[in-house]
């Protein structure tokens, strides 16, 4: 579903990103680890066209998308929920979920499954986003990248400042999008699947394992180590995360 290769990004004269390559493969959790400042969310900013890559090549469904725009990128079929939220907190939870529309066709409705995976949300509609506890607008933050129905899911840190009874939540809505097959086009009467990837970027590592088809890790701007996720424990990976 992506590919990258050959990625550099520089803030001034500082090499931030630095000769990144890899896969994300479709229907399955990819999770990138790492510490504080290694560059996990320049990436996912660099990949979403926030920031312009140096060098290197960024693939999409067999598509060049290294300098396409935000939006172009988001209405090829990648949805991005950022370090933060970034929700709406003056729109309702509603609008911010419509807001996630915005790329579909004129009279598009919210996805149901959304309200499936996050039935909070549905009890909230009319509530402003910004009286939502963090755990709930991590889920509006989540809902609103799926109201695009994207073919692959970029999400930052989503446990960050979250409870742990909403973490596995989290957690059951990611695992559901990674493995479940999705109805597309119901109008056309004929019915195409198509299985969401999802990459991750998580310092919760026990969160990152229960998830992990694949697990990437980065220090320093390069990945440093690389597997299975089953493989995590063996492979030491939380000893490469501690400070």
């Amino acid at each position: 579903m992506l590919s990258v290769t050959g990625l550099n990004q520089y803030y001034g004269g500082s090499h931030i990103l630095r000769n990144l390559a890899f896969e994300v493969p479709p229907g399955e959790v990819t999770v990138i680890l790492g510490r504080n400042g290694v560059g996990k969310t320049t990436l996912l900013k660099t990949l979403m066209g926030l920031v312009p890559a140096k060098t290197g090549n960024i693939q999409f469904g067999g598509r060049d998308i290294t300098r396409a725009a935000p939006y172009e990128r988001a209405a090829a079929g990648i949805g991005y929920v950022p370090q933060g939220r970034e929700i709406f907190p003056r729109l309702s939870v509603e609008e911010n979920l419509q807001m996630g529309l915005a790329a579909a066709k004129r009279g598009a409705k919210v996805p149901e499954r959304i309200f499936e995976m996050f039935p909070v949300l549905r009890q909230m509609m009319h509530r402003r986003g910004g009286d939502l506890s963090g755990g709930q607008q991590q889920q509006l933050a989540i809902g609103r990248a799926l109201a695009m129905n994207p073919k692959l899911l970029i999400l930052d840190e989503p446990t960050e400042g979250i409870q742990p009874s909403i973490i596995k939540d989290i957690e059951r809505a990611i695992r559901i999008l990674a493995q479940r097959k999705v109805i597309e086009d119901v109008i056309r009467a004929v019915a195409r699947s198509g299985e969401v990837a999802i990459l991750l970027v998580e310092q919760y590592y026990d969160f990152a394992r229960s998830l992990a088809d694949h697990y990437l890790v980065m220090e320093r701007g390069e990945i440093i180590a690389r597997g299975p996720g089953a493989d995590m424990d063996k492979d030491g990976v939380r000893s490469l995360l501690a400070v």
